[in-house]
């Protein structure tokens, strides 16, 4: 059985938490699948900043990205999901619910499908 890392396991989502983060889009670009998130950031990690007002931690958007894979199954087009509408008017397409990485394939679960990604690498940056 090949193991299995949570993104919780990985030190470059230290202060991140991925459950109260929500997906706004994705997209896939030649052998790109990018998602733009609404990152929750904790104090533990070097992008923390003081919560706005109304706000129940840091948010910052950006974007996980899953470049040079070969195969990608499960993912729903967006047009085919119903985002939800948040009190402030924006829209999102909820949180992301399950995210692990093996030896050559990553897992990502949400809104947008139960996703394997075979191959490639994963990066994530933090826009604003």
């Amino acid at each position: 059985m090949k193991y299995k890392q949570s993104w919780e396991e990985m030190n470059i989502f230290k202060g991140i938490d991925l459950f109260d983060s929500f997906v706004t889009s994705w997209q896939i670009e030649g052998n790109d699948l990018s998602f733009e998130i609404e990152f929750s950031i904790w104090p533990e990690s070097s992008c923390y900043s003081e919560p706005k007002e109304n706000e129940y931690t840091c948010y910052k958007t950006g974007v996980l990205k899953f470049s040079g894979w070969s195969n990608v199954r499960g993912l729903l087009q967006q047009s085919g999901v119903s985002p939800t509408k948040d009190p402030d008017g924006s829209f999102d397409y909820g949180n992301i619910e399950y995210f692990t990485k093996s030896e050559n394939e990553f897992e990502i679960h949400g809104e947008f499908g139960q996703v394997t990604i075979s191959g490639g690498e994963f990066s994530f940056e933090i826009c604003a």
